[in-house]
């Protein structure tokens, strides 16, 4: 993107472009020409004062819960406590001789003694020889963004992909870094604090990259959530909102990511860092790449109106694409087993689970039960790649009018450089359907020519065969012609057959 240099900061007068614990100026410079001033933390709400809490509630909580465990036969002592802004743990250590499954199958007992509206058991807890019984806190303590990118932690990262999550269970800041996740799936029910932290994480870059550094494709086919960001500099393309269009931006994505390959490969370099190290000094035609970071607000959607072309996108990104510095943010807040298939759950090891309403939920989501336990607004569990358990914490909050702020800090400073092909590439290329047609393929236009009417689930019935490839047969007859558009849960309406197709 292009520094408008005679462009005032935007937003909070001279505040804006300050650190809010130093005042000092912090400008970055542009590839361009000019430099660009990073957004103040001015511009977020100030933390609050976290509420006080009196010793003797602690301990009346430690005696109950001693009590509980010992009325059903085990005589277990509460080692220590770890209180989060959310819930604080207690750190129970068993007797030897007693299954640590039993303590787990105590949970909803625990929960009515302390009269507590839901706990969760870890147990153990990693690298502890004790088990972790989560109760919430009678009063919560909120986590604001600023004070996580105000954080000694986020602040010595140096990734243009940290991102400021929100608090642990200890009350530590929870930070981490895109680069070494790979790839990150969020999933939550309605109103569980999924969309806020999204946010966060987009904010969080806006925070530590300029438009030269990170790219962002924006996926939003509820046409809400992320349409504050349009315009910003570091988008490649306006946010994408229908279905099929950004079935083609995902496939561009698979493009982008081989074209960069052949870079890679032409250098001699292994990674997209190796490459702009050795581009330090570009000669004419030398490229610099940025990191390319695809957010998809609503999974669900996509895989309803195409769901074989975006799936095997996202399984080819998945796979490849991190060497190309290309890393996928995914949201959805119907996580059922039509929306992540295995091959997408597969390639994307990192997890951020939100409430969700059933244990099948919670496992399509973590492979394990315990999100269906968790309290709502930000309550989550963090399953990062590699870690042995899930670590849980409390989400940092921020508002729309914090985020609207922060993108007019860069609106005003540069405009977005958009590349057309975008939102211009197909679905899926017509040339390649013939190449790789399936064998049912005939079969299944006989099929829906006969019943009159289209569906992924008669095809899966009469053939057997997965919702993938079901819902790919569908996507070609719809491209060529043969039935017509998705109507929701209405069958879809059989237009024809040309010639060619059959």
């Amino acid at each position: 993107a292009l520094p408008k240099e005679d462009r005032p900061p935007a937003a909070n007068g001279e505040t804006a472009g300050r650190e809010a614990s130093g005042g000092r100026s912090r400008r970055r410079p542009a590839r361009t020409g000019g430099s660009y001033t990073m957004p103040s933390t001015a511009l977020l709400e100030r933390p609050r004062p976290a509420p006080r809490t009196r010793p003797e509630e602690d301990d009346e909580r430690v005696r109950q819960l001693e009590e509980t465990l010992a009325s059903f036969g085990i005589d277990a002592r509460v080692v220590s406590a770890s209180r989060g802004p959310t819930v604080t743990r207690y750190e129970v250590q068993p007797p030897p001789g007693i299954k640590v499954s039993r303590i787990v199958g105590l949970a909803d007992d625990i929960a009515l003694s302390l009269a507590a509206s839901g706990v969760r058991v870890e147990a153990p807890v990693p690298g502890k020889s004790v088990v972790g019984i989560e109760v919430p806190n009678k009063e919560t303590s909120s986590v604001v963004l600023r004070e996580i990118l105000e954080s000694e932690e986020f602040q010595r990262m140096s990734s243009p992909l940290a991102m400021a999550l929100g608090r642990d269970i200890s009350g530590r800041p929870l930070v981490a870094d895109l680069t070494k996740l790979l790839h990150l799936l969020i999933a939550g029910a309605t109103g569980s604090g999924k969309s806020v932290c999204l946010n966060s994480i987009i904010t969080s870059f806006l925070y530590k990259a300029t438009p030269d550094e990170v790219k962002l494709m924006m996926i939003d086919p509820k046409r809400v959530e992320l349409s504050v960001y349009d315009g910003i500099p570091h988008l490649i393309a306006p946010v994408v909102t229908d279905p099929r269009q950004a079935a083609g931006a995902l496939r561009w994505a698979v493009k982008e990511m081989e074209r960069r390959y052949e870079l890679l490969s032409a250098a001699g370099v292994r990674n997209v860092d190796g490459y702009n190290r050795s581009k330090r000094k570009p000669k004419d035609g030398d490229e610099f790449l940025p990191y390319l970071v695809v957010i998809i607000d609503e999974l669900a959607d996509l895989m309803l109106v195409a769901a074989g072309d975006v799936e095997d996108s996202i399984v080819r990104l998945a796979q490849m694409a991190r060497a190309a510095g290309i890393y996928l943010i995914i949201a959805t807040q119907r996580p059922s087993v039509d929306v992540l298939t295995g091959l997408i759950k597969a390639n994307i090891p990192s997890r951020l689970a939100f409430a969700v309403s059933s244990h099948v939920d919670s496992r399509t989501i973590l492979d394990m039960g315990g999100a269906e336990r968790l309290l709502g607004k930000g309550d989550m569990l963090f399953y990062p790649l590699g870690a042995p358990k899930p670590l849980r914490a409390q989400g940092a909050w921020v508002s729309d009018a914090e985020v609207e702020a922060v993108a007019d800090a860069w609106r005003a400073q540069a405009e977005p450089e958009y590349i057309e092909e975008v939102l211009t590439t197909p679905a899926s290329d017509p040339a390649e359907d013939v190449d790789a047609e399936d064998e049912l393929f005939d079969e299944a236009v006989q099929l829906v020519r006969e019943a009159g009417h289209a569906s992924v689930s008669m095809l899966q019935r009469r053939f057997r065969i997965g919702y993938a490839r079901a819902a790919r047969l569908i996507d070609v007859m719809e491209r060529r012609g043969i039935v017509g558009p998705y109507q929701g849960s209405k069958p879809r309406e059989v237009i024809g057959v040309d010639d060619k197709a059959r």
